[in-house]
Order: structure tokens, then C-alpha cells, then sequence
């Protein structure tokens, strides 16, 4: 019997994300899905700005925003009349450090129909019309037996159940998925057609009123297309009746100055009902959850699929080094270590989004823009508490261990500049210039692809990243050096290099060096910072302590091929590689 390195059960954007990232990787990656086609549904209103940043690594961030639309003004209606109008988004814009301020409109159909395509030059395609139905491990734990509906039995050393809220994975696993259904919170939903040019396709049109409210946003790429929400209709007992395209068009005459035959088709219609719920555990053995099959919260601030993509861009590069063989099984811990309390932050920070719109809307004038937050656009997850998020001499992180945790700061800000961020945190981009073509790039750019990325700040950075690039240049490590504009670099370090010419890179990370005027343009402090694949910072630490960046790389990517540096003292928080069955 064959053996895949890694199965995925579940072909929506958080499967098809994994699998994405595990293929370029050259893991040996299947991934299957129940539905005989690909499922045409709209459903998740697209991605935030954090993944869009996560499908920019991938290399599809460029047909996303394409294919997409920017979120749109809102224009709240009463008793018919137009009464208020808002864009959530008026005040915010693109920052050095963050170029995507916000998400983006698709049709959840037409994003997963772009990472399928990404997957397929890989060589992976999706084989559909494939249930699982039995999990077994097998002898020694060394490997999952995994038994599909037809009876055929195949062999994985990795599962990844990504199959929605209904998980067979989770099932099979006998995993509590504990939480409450709000039975009175109920909203049905389809995708429709309207007459054209029946409403301006310009804004997401929102009527509120005391009996009931629909909701019209324009789904990008269609000329006629609309995502439709509404309060449901009730029998005479107030019980939810189904939704039905009748039905649709008599909640729309009620609520809205259209006429009901102005909405000419409903289809991939749907009940929703608020279900906040979350796994017991994201691992048992060998098999692991994400996305929806491990959490499912309140639709307020747009984060159900975003969790789950970001979900996979977590597991990703720690089964990618655990398979190659670099880092020890140990890694594939810190995955529930790290999503586990960010899905509980996020159950609770949905049902509070929730809470305002339900509360804004009994008021003229509120809507859904209520629910929106700068929490919402994903950029401010960080895992502080993880065992990965390691500072100078590998000294545990302020903080109780949760990731509500007050955090101590690396620096004191001065003038209104940004805390640096501490390990855990988001590594923030920069615009800069390539140093040997003089091209414009970004950090984020120089982060793209699986590795591990090192970074060196000033001139005492130069003798480590060397170290580094010849202990783990082939092990899925590259280093930059980042120049200051006016740094002498006559002396290269190797690897790839930037130039920091507007100042952009050092704000971020925090190392600038004042030169004696208070400006801070001086030369750089001379610091290390480790990157991890995921775009977060895993170490932070003076140049003159290679011993804790070699560590760090030890514990990621196994024992340096000419061994770590003289002097260094490989602490207890790291684990010896063990190489993947």
C-alpha cells in the first residue's frame, strides 16, 4: 500500500490553502473532498487583510484582488428610506508596515477556484466524490489507515480534517465540539439575481426594521449577482420557515422599495443559525483539525474562513519541516498551542461583534458596519505565549501564558513611534530597495516561499548571518541583511540584501539608532531577528548573541551542517530533531 505524507479531507479554502503551501514544499500532499463537484457557493464574503497576505505568499494575491472588489460603502434604510451611509473603511489606508488595510469582496467560489488552479502546478488536483468514513493508526502510531466510502483503504503518515462544521474527521476522532446554538438568531441567506440596474451596485444596501431586514451586497465578477441575507419569514407560531425564492421576493417587497419580481433568481439557499463552538483538541495522534471542523462562531466581522486559512498557514511549514526531516515531531505541538486560544479569542470577540450590530440596529442608521473592528482585519494575531516566541537568551515572554496576557515592551516608544514587535507578533513589512538591482521590494517580499528568513540589522549582524548561511543555507534558511540608506556596504553579508532607504524597516523592528540629534537616523543597532515561514517573529536578540539564534534554528531546522558556533549553549527549550516516519 502507498503512503502519502499528508492527507487533507476537506477541499475549501482552509484545505485547499494547506495543501497549497505542503506542495511547494515537494511534500507528497493529497487532498479530498465528499462533494462530487466543486461546490458553487459564495458564502464567506472573502479574504481580510492578513490573508491576503497569507495569499500573497502563496503567489495568488495579484488574481485575488482581480477577481475581487474593495469592501463597500454601506447604505442603511428605514421603513424603505434611505437614512444613513458608511464606509467602515473611509479612515483607514495602506502603511509601510501593513500594505493591505483591508479585505477584499469574492465569491468564495471563485477564490477556491483560483487555489485549485495554484495546486494544480503543483500536480495536485482534488479528488472529489471521496468520504472518509474510518481512521485507524496504525501499527506503532507510525502512520494514519484512512477508509473511504467506496471501501478502499489508504495509507497517510499525516490527516488534516479541514471538512467544516459537520467534521467526519472530528467525528471519526470522537472529539467533543462544545459550544451553543442560538436557535432565535437566524438569518437566511442565497445568492440571487436582480433586474439589472434595479439597485446601485456601488454599495451594500442594508434595511433595518423593527419586523425584520434584508441585507444586498454585489458579489464581484457577476453583472446581476447578489449575496442576499434576511430576518426569515415565521409561521403563525413564529417558528423560521425555509427559505424559498417565493419567499425572497415577498421579504423583499416588505423591506425594500423593489418589487418582488425584480429579484428574477435564488439559488444555494441556506438557513443560518449563530453556533459558537469549538474542539475539545486540534490533534489526536497523527490527525489534525482546522477551520471550521475545529471552530465555529457568530458571522459578525467576517472571520470564519480567514481563521481557518490562517489556521493552515500556521500547520503548514511545521508538517513541511517535521516530514523533511529538520525538526522534531515535538513542533507539530505547538499548532494547538497556538491556534487553540486564538479560535477562543476569536469565538469571543464574534459574539461580542455580534452583540453591537444586533444592538446598532435597532437604531435608523446602524448596520453592519458595527461588527467591523480593527480586530477584524486579522493583523494583530500574534502568539507571545508560545513556546516559539523566544527573546534574548532565550528568556520566556512577559505575560501569564493567554493571549490577553498584559505584554511587556521590547522598547520604550519615543515621539509616537510603534512598540517593536516582541516574538510572537506579526513580523511587520517595509517597503526598501533590492541592494543589488535597485528595485523596489518589500520585507514581505523577501519573507515569500517556505523558508525561514534571518534578518541583520547593522553592521555586527554580518558575522552571523554568515554563520547561519553556511550552517543552514541548505536546510530552508535564507538570510538579509538590511543596510541603513547611508551604510557602508562595501562589506556584503550573504544571502539576499536590502537597503532601508526610507528609514520604514528599522521603525518597524524597532532598530534605530539615534545619531546624537534625536533623529534616529544613526547607524542601526546591530540585531538578529529570526522570521518564521508563517511571517511571525520567532527571535529577537542582540548580534553579539549568536548562540540564541543558533538555538532557534536548531529547534526549527535541526542540527547545523557545520555545527553551531563556538560557544554555543543549546538550552533546554529545545527538542533534537527526530526524523518523520
Amino acid at each position: 500500500m502507498g503512503m502519502t505524507d499528508v492527507l487533507i479531507v476537506g477541499a475549501g479554502p482552509t484545505g485547499l490553502v494547506l495543501a497549497c503551501d505542503l506542495a511547494r514544499r515537494g511534500a507528497a500532499v493529497r487532498i479530498v473532498d465528499r462533494s462530487p463537484v466543486p461546490p458553487r457557493t459564495s458564502r464567506a464574503k472573502g479574504p481580510n487583510a492578513r490573508s491576503l497576505e497569507i495569499l500573497d505568499d502563496l503567489g495568488v494575491a495579484e488574481e485575488v484582488l482581480a477577481a475581487g472588489s474593495a469592501p463597500l460603502p454601506m447604505l442603511k434604510y428605514r421603513d424603505r428610506l434611505p437614512v444613513a451611509e458608511t464606509d467602515p473603511w473611509a479612515d483607514s489606508a495602506p502603511s509601510p508596515d501593513a500594505p493591505y488595510d483591508r479585505g477584499r469582496l469574492i465569491a468564495q467560489w471563485r477564490l477556491e477556484e483560483i487555489l485549485r488552479d495554484r495546486l494544480a502546478g503543483y500536480g495536485v488536483r482534488v479528488e472529489l466524490g471521496r468520504e472518509v468514513t474510518g481512521l485507524a493508526e496504525g501499527p506503532g502510531g507510525r502512520h494514519v489507515d484512512v477508509t473511504f466510502a467506496e471501501g478502499r483503504t489508504e495509507r497517510a503518515r499525516y490527516v488534516v480534517g479541514c471538512d467544516g462544521a459537520h467534521s467526519s474527521v472530528r467525528k471519526l476522532l470522537g472529539i467533543g465540539f462544545e459550544g451553543a446554538t442560538a436557535e432565535d438568531q437566524v438569518m437566511v441567506c442565497g445568492d440571487v439575481d436582480l433586474a439589472d440596474g434595479a439597485l446601485d451596485r456601488t454599495r451594500w444596501h442594508q434595511w433595518f426594521d423593527e419586523d425584520g431586514a434584508v441585507m444586498l451586497c454585489p458579489i464581484p465578477g457577476t453583472r446581476t449577482g447578489w449575496w442576499f441575507q434576511a430576518g426569515p419569514e415565521r409561521d403563525g407560531r413564529g417558528r423560521p420557515l425555509a427559505p424559498t425564492a417565493d419567499g425572497f421576493r415577498r421579504l423583499l417587497a416588505r423591506h425594500t422599495a423593489l418589487p418582488g419580481p425584480a429579484l428574477t433568481r435564488a439559488e444555494l439557499l441556506s438557513t443560518y443559525r449563530v453556533n459558537v463552538r469549538m474542539a475539545d483538541r486540534f490533534r489526536a495522534g497523527r490527525v489534525f483539525l482546522a477551520g471550521d471542523a475545529a471552530h465555529i462562531h457568530a458571522v459578525a466581522g467576517g472571520l470564519g474562513m480567514n481563521t481557518g486559512v490562517q489556521d493552515a498557514f500556521n500547520l503548514g511549514w511545521k508538517l513541511g519541516l517535521v516530514l523533511a526531516g529538520h525538526a522534531g515531531v515535538e513542533l507539530l505541538d505547538t499548532y494547538e498551542e497556538e491556534r487553540l486560544p486564538v479560535a477562543a479569542r476569536t469565538l469571543d470577540l464574534t459574539s461580542e461583534r455580534l452583540r453591537a450590530t444586533l444592538e446598532a440596529i435597532r437604531r435608523p442608521g446602524g448596520g453592519l458596519d458595527a461588527a467591523i473592528t480593527s480586530d477584524t482585519t486579522g493583523l494583530g494575531v500574534g502568539y507571545r505565549w508560545s513556546s516559539l516566541a523566544r527573546g534574548h537568551a532565550e528568556a520566556p515572554q512577559a505575560g501569564d501564558g493567554s493571549p490577553d496576557a498584559p505584554d511587556a515592551e521590547v522598547r520604550t516608544a519615543r515621539d509616537g513611534e510603534r512598540p517593536s514587535p516582541q516574538p510572537g507578533d506579526r513580523a511587520p513589512d517595509a517597503p526598501c530597495l533590492d541592494a543589488v538591482t535597485g528595485a523596489r521590494t518589500r520585507l514581505h517580499r523577501v519573507f515569500a516561499g517556505p523558508r525561514t528568513t534571518v534578518l541583520g540589522f547593522g553592521p555586527g549582524s554580518a558575522a552571523v548571518l554568515r554563520e547561519v548561511a553556511a550552517a543552514y543555507g541548505d536546510a530552508g534558511v535564507r538570510t538579509c541583511r538590511v543596510y541603513a540608506a547611508h551604510e557602508d556596504r562595501a562589506t556584503s553579508a550573504p544571502g539576499e540584501a536590502v537597503v532601508d532607504d526610507e528609514g520604514h524597516a528599522a521603525a518597524a523592528y524597532g532598530t534605530k539608532a539615534s545619531d546624537g540629534t534625536g533623529t534616529g537616523t544613526g547607524t542601526p543597532t546591530s540585531t538578529v531577528l529570526v522570521v518564521r515561514p508563517d511571517h511571525h517573529l520567532g527571535l529577537s536578540a542582540p548580534a553579539a548573541d549568536a548562540r540564541s539564534v543558533h538555538a532557534y534554528l536548531h529547534r526549527l531546522h535541526g542540527a547545523a551542517r557545520s555545527g553551531p558556533v563556538r560557544g554555543t549553549v543549546l538550552r533546554h527549550w529545545w527538542t533534537p530533531p527526530v526524523k518523520a516516519d
